[in-house]
């Protein structure tokens, strides 16, 4: 099974950190570095020659899809998967167009990103077992378009949970530590019975884990931290 040496391009350095964690759950993957610019980008870009890249589509310094474009026209064989928030259907064609290899939409979810890693791998093996091509290997390396369009849909969030309050709570335990409900309600100005609602639901993703304190005084209190 081949390892894949990726490379992260994602301007928020809390939401890189949510993609560091979840690349290195994933086996067979060296995470060779991360860029918060694509100045930066270009330069590990030149020196590191990763496979695979994930990259977000809006920096302070440009578009991630002119990036994109660049590494097509400079020939380079690193692929990319973009990971955005850009729901814009011009984005997701100028981004097949770019050659693409995946489109995953914000708020990540970590299972979404293991498939298609291991996807990406699966079509790297394919590829470099190949000596001469026939039309079945060739149907077998391209992806279908039933496929494709099942792979753009993001996964559907359930009743009471937004991606913009799932994204600020990522943020908040991407610094560390463990959260109470009531704690993480204070942190991002919500209740904490909202607080909760999300907590759990990321428990539920595989993202975080959940303990229970049991404290001196008063009920068992539950705490939430990333998932080692």
């Amino acid at each position: 099974m081949t390892t894949i040496r990726l490379l992260i391009v994602e301007d928020d350095p809390k939401i890189a950190e949510i993609q560091r964690r979840f690349v290195e759950r994933v086996e067979q993957v060296e995470l060779c570095g991360i860029a918060h610019t694509l100045a930066d980008a270009r330069d590990l870009i030149d020196v590191l020659e990763p496979e695979l890249i994930l990259l977000d589509v809006y920096f302070p310094d440009g578009n991630g899809l002119d990036l994109l474009r660049e590494l097509r026209a400079r020939d380079r064989r690193s692929d990319v998967i973009l990971i955005t928030a850009a729901k814009e259907v011009e984005t997701l064609r100028s981004a097949l167009r770019g050659g693409v290899f995946d489109y995953i939409l914000k708020p990540l979810v970590f299972e979404r990103l293991q498939e298609a890693i291991n996807r990406y791998r699966e079509h790297l093996d394919k590829l470099l077992a190949l000596n001469k091509l026939a039309q079945k290997e060739v149907d077998a390396l391209l992806p279908r378009a039933t496929n494709d369009t099942e792979a753009s849909v993001p996964e559907r969030l359930p009743k009471g949970v937004d991606s913009l309050t799932l994204d600020k709570i990522r943020g908040v335990v991407a610094t560390g530590g463990h959260w109470s409900a009531e704690e993480m309600g204070a942190e991002i100005g919500a209740s904490r019975t909202t607080a909760r609602r999300y907590l759990e639901f990321l428990v539920g993703t595989g993202e975080l884990c959940a303990e229970v304190n049991y404290g001196s005084v008063g009920r068992p209190e539950r705490r939430y931290c990333l998932k080692a």
